[in-house]
């Protein structure tokens, strides 16, 4: 038995919501199934005494009273579990996707097949750990108690011998817990190879079919897929096992209740209302243990799940709320107005260090390239100012405000290699500000020298136009962004590879518009056209600006 990872409850305020809306609901439950015991007793020895109506009439009213909010309160926990685990879950990928984004480089020990894994069926599985054990382990730490104070209060000896045989459920349970999470943990890396060795087999099959080796990798396939599935009947095998041990210890124990409350009833040791009442109420006592270990096996994959994501979040970097803050700006940042600054900049991969101590001022209106040869560290240096990678030691700032991961919402980009959808020419441009004015298309459409129609439909992955039309239509979607949102920044990384002079120097020439109107460029390039343009030259290993 594994109770809820204090982890996600610092991380998601749904998990921290769903605790509160669960102890309401326990504290409810336990009550109605007082109620309902002491109702049912008292109906019996009522009615054996052969009481009037009357009589009757009030526990009739409590035992229906209670038997309806015991069943809205379950249907409650219905609803709090599937809209706690849908909002968990939302919470959780978003925060995961956000660490991905942060670290397009990637993350140590996380491959595609593992994120991918992790974010679609691994994180599903809370449905099971929000739906069903988490509810019964809230109710266990209510109800359990409630249950034995109110049988202690009606017949001490059965309270105390429910005191003494009520521990050993919970060591079972977490010895069974111990084996099964060792299973699942193997089972969920069975899941992760098998996903990986299919996403490798589909990502080269072309490759594969032509050299005839396709056959083998489907080999490899069954393989791990027979793995897993071996993997997943010893799961059921435990799981079969560890609920007959539960049904059978607490059987056992209501047994001890029940023989000493009947013995002490046929020897008039004990009268009947108090002894109805515990028998009644001994069955529940135990009812939320074997449910919590029953409901733990279907969860363990998300808990497994829950586990990776936590360690695919420090991986990154990733702080927990407590920690995150806004870093307080350099004292000795410059004045508002002064553009982008960077301050000693550090980014290494690994243990190798791609830019250290990289000083740099690009201030608004002004042209600045980034030169070096290929390997540098110009798209380095452009993916730090992004928030893309990790800056291991100085600062940059606009505006004497730290950028960090808030860099994209300033900033208007195109990489080195264009990525085009699908689509017209214009719904690539405007891809994120489609409600932009259409002026702005035909401004942006302008300045990137873009040569084809924007109503020219784009196959998959921009098939269609040449290479260079590709960059410039990739230009252009920087710059629509940049006007549509007014932003201060633009940074373009080697955006005239594919160019022509002609067309290399319009675009300096149209660049340079863009500074006079107060937008600060930086642009990575090693063109010497855009190095005799630009007003000052940053080297990734030294400033020269």
């Amino acid at each position: 038995m594994k109770p809820l990872d204090p982890r996600l409850v610092r991380r998601s305020r749904a998990a921290r919501g769903f605790l509160v809306a669960g102890g309401a609901l326990a504290v409810v439950q336990a009550a109605a199934i007082i109620a309902v015991a002491w109702s049912i007793s008292t109906l019996v020895v009522v009615l054996i005494e052969g009481a009037a109506m009357a009589e009757v009439a009030p526990a009739l009213v409590v035992l229906v009273a209670a038997a309806c909010v015991r069943a809205l309160s379950s249907w409650g926990w219905e609803l709090v579990g599937s809209t706690g685990a849908q909002r968990v879950k939302g919470e959780l990928r978003a925060e995961l996707l956000a660490a991905i984004e942060r670290r397009p480089g990637g993350i140590p020990g996380f491959g595609a097949a593992r994120i991918a894994t992790l974010l679609g069926p691994g994180l599903d599985a809370l449905d099971e750990y929000f739906g069903k054990y988490l509810p019964q382990l809230v109710l266990t730490v209510v109800a359990t108690p409630a249950c034995v104070a109110a049988a202690w209060i009606a017949d001490p000896l059965s309270g105390l011998v429910l005191v003494i045989v009520l521990p050993l459920i919970p060591v079972f349970m977490a010895l069974i817990g111990m084996a099964t999470e060792a299973v699942q943990r193997r089972q969920w890396e069975s899941l992760s190879q098998l996903s990986r060795g299919f996403l490798e087999v589909v990502g080269g099959l072309s490759t594969l079919i032509l050299y005839g080796r396709a056959e083998r990798q489907a080999k490899r396939i069954r393989e791990v897929t027979d793995g897993y599935r071996k993997r997943t009947m010893k799961v059921l095998r435990i799981t079969f096992l560890s609920g007959f041990t539960l049904e059978f210890g607490a059987s056992l124990s209501v047994a001890l209740v029940a023989v000493s409350i009947g013995l002490r009833l046929v020897s008039g040791d004990m009268s009947l209302a108090p002894g109805l009442f515990v028998l009644v109420l001994a069955p529940e006592v135990f009812l939320p243990l074997r449910n919590v270990g029953a409901a733990f096996h279907a969860s363990a994959a998300g808990v497994t799940a829950a586990d990776d994501a936590f360690e695919l979040l420090d991986a990154a970097g990733v702080p927990e709320p407590s920690e995150a803050g806004v870093r307080p700006a350099d004292a000795t940042a410059p004045a508002p107005g002064t553009g982008l600054v960077v301050r000693g900049l550090g980014v290494h991969r690994g243990d190798r260090a791609v830019i250290d101590g990289l000083d740099a001022h690009v201030a608004p209106g002004s042209l600045v390239a980034v030169a070096g040869p290929s390997g540098s560290g110009k798209s380095t240096f452009f993916a730090a100012l992004l928030g893309f990678a990790p800056v291991s030691a100085g600062t940059v700032a606009w505006d004497g405000r730290p950028l960090g991961d808030r860099g994209r919402e300033l900033v208007a980009w195109a990489g080195q290699s264009p990525t085009l959808l699908a689509g017209s020419v214009a719904d690539n441009v405007r891809l994120g500000d489609e409600g932009a004015d259409p002026a702005i298309l035909d401004r942006a459409v302008a300045i990137a020298g873009v040569d084809v129609p924007v109503e020219l439909a784009l196959g998959p992955g921009g098939r269609g136009v040449s290479g260079g039309q590709a960059q410039r239509i990739a230009i252009a979607r920087a710059v629509h962004r940049l006007l549509a949102r007014r932003l201060p920044l633009l940074l373009l990384d080697e955006p005239t590879s594919a160019q022509d002079a002609a067309r290399e120097a319009a675009l300096v020439e149209r660049l340079r518009e863009l500074c006079e109107e107060g937008v600060a460029v930086l642009v990575a390039t090693h063109r010497p056209a855009l190095l005799e343009a630009a007003d000052g030259i940053v080297e990734p290993a030294v400033a020269h600006v």
